[in-house]
């Protein structure tokens, strides 16, 4: 009796011990899980960083909040498909590499994704949703041209809207910077490049603050001419940079502008014109100097004054939006202004 009351003792002990070491090992696992605390973005979207405890320490997830709806991105996807080209050029200014993108239309700037390494993923408005779906991606992010397909992309793989609010242009925009680099570790580098630019812009608002002159922004296309206001799609240079505009009644959100003739120009006499060529991009030929050769405009101020800038029409009409992109419009308009 003295033998069996001895290896009950033995066993209670050791069960006592091997308990002991189960509570400190779930204690050491649990000690560095942190709750991180919710953070909200201003403009179009906005980012809630989450990150789970038993991951490894450079995994994670990014809740993004979007115009149509919400998306779990997990951090560092590795097969990304991206449509809107400005958040291509972020992308891209980051280092950070994609693995398909719509390459019909590609900017000259990111010709580099033209290369076969990259998948095509369709064009801008007709996505290939077959070969999307065959990649089995990580992340799809689109702006305006593809909404239409949001619902259907979700079923392939988290997707998230990427485009810019007209009527709150920075903002939006730095959002979306700030989005991208959280959901990819490139935060540093974000906020460098957007530090650049905020002084720039600086610099062009003190031109203008105490400037009368007055801008206009026409769109040419095949012929045809449309203007653009405050809080349109090319509003940035009243909005952001400040040039007066010469008419304040052109509708405002246009995405496609007013329609409008060369007598408008006359009437308003800009002291600049600001003029994106739509061919250009579109049709591989501008025809926009051709176009405003009449003498209506030759004898407005922005003409006499040599004030008539052609804008590229890559950074502003393909790719706004990018840390390049946005970069290189605030270049143009910099060295623009007199």
């Amino acid at each position: 009796m003295k033998k069996g009351f001895t290896l009950s003792i033995i066993i209670l002990a050791l069960a006592m011990v091997l308990a002991a070491c189960g509570a400190k090992d779930n204690k050491e696992n649990n000690s560095g899980a942190t709750n991180s605390p919710e953070t909200e973005q201003t403009g179009a979207a906005t980012t809630e960083p989450t990150t789970e405890p038993s991951a490894p320490a450079d995994a994670g997830t990014v809740v993004v909040k979007h115009q149509l709806g919400e998306d779990t991105v997990t951090k560092n996807p590795q097969k990304v498909v991206v449509f809107d080209y400005g958040t291509l050029d972020t992308l891209d200014k980051l280092g950070v590499e994609v693995a398909a993108m719509p390459k019909g239309s590609l900017p000259e700037y990111l010709n580099k994704f033209a290369d076969d390494k990259y998948v095509n993923a369709g064009n801008l408005k007709e996505p290939d949703m077959e070969t999307i779906h065959g990649m089995s991606p990580d992340l799809i992010i689109i702006s305006g041209r593809q909404s239409d397909y949001y619902e259907e992309f979700k079923k392939i793989a988290p997707t998230i809207f990427m485009g810019v609010d007209n009527n709150n242009y920075m903002e939006s925009f730095k959002s979306n910077v700030t989005i991208l680099a959280d959901i990819f570790d490139k935060q540093t580098e974000a906020e460098a490049a957007l530090a650049e630019i905020d002084t720039k812009i600086a610099g062009i608002q003190a031109k203008t603050k105490d400037s009368d002159k007055k801008g206009l922004i026409i769109l040419s296309n095949e012929g045809n001419i449309s203007a653009y206001g405050p809080k349109s799609r090319f509003g940035i240079i009243h909005d952001v940079f400040g040039v007066k505009p010469a008419d304040e009644t052109i509708k405002a959100n246009a995405q496609h502008g007013d329609s409008v003739t060369f007598e408008f120009i006359a009437e308003k006499n800009p002291d600049y014109l600001f003029v994106i060529d739509r061919n250009a991009v579109v049709a591989g030929s501008g025809s926009a100097k051709e176009t405003l050769n009449n003498d209506l405009v030759k004898n407005t101020t922005a003409f006499k004054e040599d004030q008539v800038l052609y804008l590229n029409p890559q950074f502003w009409y393909l790719s706004g939006g990018g840390l390049i992109s946005v970069a290189e419009m605030v270049n143009e308009i910099e060295a623009g202004l007199k």
